[in-house]
């Protein structure tokens, strides 16, 4: 074993966890989950039989990642975030076989309590903001508020608001890494 796991925490036999992980208190594993390297998994997150999460993630206190959710290198996952896989459930209804697959794309955040709705990608390096709700595809670089999220600008790689508008042809710096970004119509690169 090359990870910590909290001896209140539930690992399911079969489960792939990387090496460096941190895995605290009361978490639970499901045994085909997948867990990259360098992870850290907060108190009573679950992990879903069919979930797959990349290196370096973070995923704070009191979040599941279910079924068909797939999270890329470097996503941060805030405080009691939620994603869902089951786009209209209902409790006599099983709907195990309807499960939508939701992708969060490199280095995204997803705020404190924000709730992702299944079957939506977030972009590379998107920015969630604290209590929003995303229901639609949200793209690179975008940083988004409220119920439901809608686009209010541009966020770095490291997470600073750029001077760019949402729309049309511009070029900007990350005043704390000094990457350049450039904004084409309404998709932004780094340059």
């Amino acid at each position: 074993m090359n990870f910590f796991a909290h001896e209140t925490a539930v690992i399911d036999k079969g489960a792939q966890i990387g090496n460096n992980c941190r895995i605290w208190h009361w978490v639970h594993i499901c045994a085909g989950a997948r867990i990259g390297k360098g992870c850290s998994l907060g108190q009573n997150v679950f992990i879903g039989d069919q979930a797959i999460i990349g290196n370096g993630v973070k995923i704070q206190n009191n979040v599941s990642v279910y079924d068909n959710v797939t999270l890329e290198d470097d996503v941060f996952c805030g405080p009691s975030m939620v994603f869902t896989n089951v786009y209209n459930p209902r409790s006599a209804i099983e709907r195990k076989l309807e499960y939508r697959d939701t992708l969060v794309k490199k280095g995204a955040t997803l705020g404190a309590n924000s709730t992702i709705v299944c079957g939506v990608t977030i972009g590379q390096y998107a920015f969630i903001g604290a209590g929003s709700v995303v229901i639609k595809d949200i793209p690179d670089y975008a940083l988004v508020v409220g119920v439901p999220a809608k686009q209010v600008g541009w966020i770095s790689e490291y997470g600073e608001q750029l001077d760019l508008p949402l729309n049309g042809t511009a070029k900007t710096k990350c005043t704390h890494s000094g990457k350049s970004y450039r904004l084409d119509g309404n998709k932004i690169t780094r340059v």
